[in-house]
């Protein structure tokens, strides 16, 4: 059995959003991507007050000075495709109203025909909370477990109602329902933050950075489940970030997903042997534009499967 291949949808600043995004997902979906993902960058600090993911000195990507929203980006895709299903991987969470952030998810997946996959996380950008986040960064565990407690609420049966510390709603009734119960995925990559994955989300959302690292915490968070009780299956998503380079280039120190079409592949095939449900591929960051996102997709689909991934 094939591991299911997903694409990111082009949300970078060489893109044309609202051109590009509805063609690429048509072209994705037409040679046999089986979803479409996109993640979340709010901002970019200049002068950065903090490293990439928090580590310091490590500079921020220069295309993450414009990153298109999430949801308008899944929007687009959604009203050009018919089949794929349309991801997160993953939106902040806590810096979206939680009763805003479950209605605009159930009305895409109203919209889509249940399609939808609310990849959500925590993130880390300092800057990010200052500008937009529900509550301070040190609360960001406590607000994202009442944002999944309001996503279920809004998404169950009228009347909706939650008693929370941030949503208050005594007795409503909000539509639309989505078309199916949205899966929740979560980035988690910690016991405590897996602790939730297993409690309360459908599945998890690791992110590539080597196949026996990927192994060993897949082994440790189905031992957790199983030491809680859960017996409903983990849905999984590999999310990698793709560096195209030259052909020739073998460096020794290569990092995986980085390197020629046939390396990335070669990784590709690497970590779907560990068991995952699906691998979502990211190749917007290094293509010129929408054409080549496209010629590239489809080459690192087609070997991939030539390669039994």
């Amino acid at each position: 059995m094939t591991t299911r291949l997903g694409l990111g949808l082009p949300q970078m600043r060489q893109y044309s959003i609202g051109t590009d995004v509805p063609d690429v997902a048509r072209a994705a979906e037409a040679v046999g991507y089986d979803s479409l993902w996109v993640f979340e960058r709010a901002l970019f600090p200049e002068p950065a007050t903090q490293g990439l993911y928090g580590i310091e000195g490590l500079p921020w990507p220069d295309q993450y000075r414009s990153v298109a929203d999430p949801l308008v980006t899944l929007t687009l895709a959604a009203a050009a495709t018919e089949r794929a299903e349309l991801g997160s991987s993953v939106l902040v969470a806590p810096l979206h109203l939680p009763f805003q952030l479950a209605k605009s998810l159930a009305s895409l997946d109203a919209a889509s025909g249940g399609r939808v996959i609310a990849g959500l996380g925590t993130g880390w950008s300092t800057d990010e909370y200052a500008a937009s986040g529900v509550g301070p960064i040190e609360e960001r565990g406590a607000v994202l477990d009442e944002i999944i407690a309001v996503c279920r609420a809004v998404w169950g049966p009228d009347p909706v109602v939650h008693d929370g510390r941030l949503t208050k709603i005594a007795s409503a009734v909000v539509g639309p329902k989505p078309a199916r119960p949205i899966p929740i995925l979560l980035a988690a990559g910690n016991r405590r933050a897996w602790r939730r994955l297993v409690d309360h989300a459908d599945g998890w959302l690791p992110v590539g950075m080597g196949a026996e690292q990927i192994a060993a915490q897949w082994r440790q968070l189905r031992d957790l489940a199983e030491e809680r009780g859960r017996t409903e299956p983990i849905r999984t998503v590999l999310r990698v970030n793709t560096v195209r380079l030259p052909k020739a280039y073998e460096g020794a120190d290569r990092r995986p997903f980085q390197g020629s079409v046939d390396q990335i592949v070669e990784d590709l095939a690497e970590h779907a042997a560990i068991g995952l449900d699906e691998i979502l591929i990211d190749l917007q960051g290094t293509a010129r534009d929408a054409q080549e996102l496209k010629d590239v997709a489809a080459e690192v689909l087609e070997k991939a499967r030539a390669a039994g991934v």
